[in-house]
């Protein structure tokens, strides 16, 4: 195969996988990115997450903070306090207080 075909074949390849992201948007569907995303539960979702997903991610929240308060000393000789701080506290607590009624992710997005 000749070079000028290998470098025609390899532009043609390039500029075809760069019509992929504009194509994507064609169809209306939107940007695929989930913080561009507006969620918009049922009303069986608001509830279940009112009744059953936030008393329990609370607890969590609490359970979390007093393993923290346990696991300090360990964690600090390790020196990832953070990581243990974020994945015992933070993220439930996010997951409780910061995402709106029935999403699933987190985020102060406003509905309207």
């Amino acid at each position: 195969m000749s070079p000028f075909r290998i470098l025609a074949a390899t532009l043609a390849l390039l500029f075809g996988l760069q019509m992929t992201p504009a194509l994507a948007q064609i169809d209306g569907a939107g940007s695929g990115d989930p913080v561009y995303e507006i969620q918009n539960p049922p009303a069986y979702a608001m509830i279940g997450d009112l009744l059953i997903a936030r008393p329990i991610l609370i607890v969590a929240t609490v359970i979390g903070a007093g393993l923290f308060v346990v696991a300090l000393p360990f964690t600090a000789a390790g020196g990832n306090i953070g990581r243990t701080g974020k994945a015992l506290v933070v993220d439930p607590g996010k997951a409780a207080f910061v995402r709106c009624l029935g999403c699933t992710g987190d985020g102060y997005g406003k509905q309207d």
